[in-house]
């Protein structure tokens, strides 16, 4: 890489770690609360959709449209109503975080066995009981999945979301992308994305911890 100092780069982690691990830290709270935010959300609307085809449809549609709108311009729309920084940067990403959750959560709940519903409705179980005691606990895997789509998803949306002055890596980012020639352009660009990643690794690490902690060894 032309202009690349491996030392100065270094130098400049040295002098600046503090700054790095609050921008990190900025980045993971906003995206696990917004993907908190999302899961409530989204399996709440997937248990009530999940054996309504036409409402399901609706609800998976909705979500894949929203998330075709581009990242840049959803942000842009909601600065002015929302403010600059954690508004908007938690909205944004609740929306593309979504799709995923929802869908799975549907999914998952539909591919429960229905001999398993039948024989408990058959002992008088009741529907919420049945849905909440057993058809959660199987579809857990599947939602669970969607949760960690979601959240990778996140974690790149938040690196843009420095442009309505959001919480996060991107603010180095951005800051390197327009000071592009100067001495510490690539550096900051490059520190922010190479934090970005680790956040991203240790996130998804973290998923595949709570699936073999919370998943049932016969789901497995």
């Amino acid at each position: 890489m032309d202009g690349f100092d491996v030392e100065g780069f270094f130098v400049f982690i040295g002098r600046r770690w503090e700054e790095i691990l609050t921008l990190a830290g900025e980045h993971l709270a906003v995206v696990l609360l917004s993907v908190a935010i999302a899961a409530v959300i989204g399996i709440g609307l997937g248990m009530i959709v999940w054996d309504r085809p036409a409402a399901r449809s609706a609800a998976v549609t909705t979500a894949a449209i929203a998330i075709t709108v581009p990242s840049l311009a959803l942000l842009a729309l909601l600065s002015p109503v929302l403010g600059l920084g954690w508004g908007a940067t938690i909205v944004a990403l609740v929306v593309y975080a979504l799709l995923p959750i929802v869908r799975n959560t549907a999914v998952g709940l539909g591919e429960v066995p229905r001999h398993v519903l039948e024989a408990a409705s058959g002992v008088g179980m009741s529907r919420t009981r049945i849905l909440v005691s057993m058809q959660l606990p199987i579809a857990w895997p599947v939602i669970l999945t969607g949760m960690r789509v979601a959240t990778q998803l996140s974690v790149g949306v938040a690196a843009i979301a420095a442009y309505v002055a959001g919480p996060g890596l991107g603010t180095y980012i951005f800051r390197g992308l327009a000071t592009l020639g100067s001495k510490n352009a690539l550096n900051f660009a490059l520190v922010g994305t190479l934090a970005t990643i680790v956040i991203a690794l240790l996130l998804d690490a973290l998923f595949v911890l709570l699936a073999r902690s919370t998943t049932s060894k016969g789901l497995r």
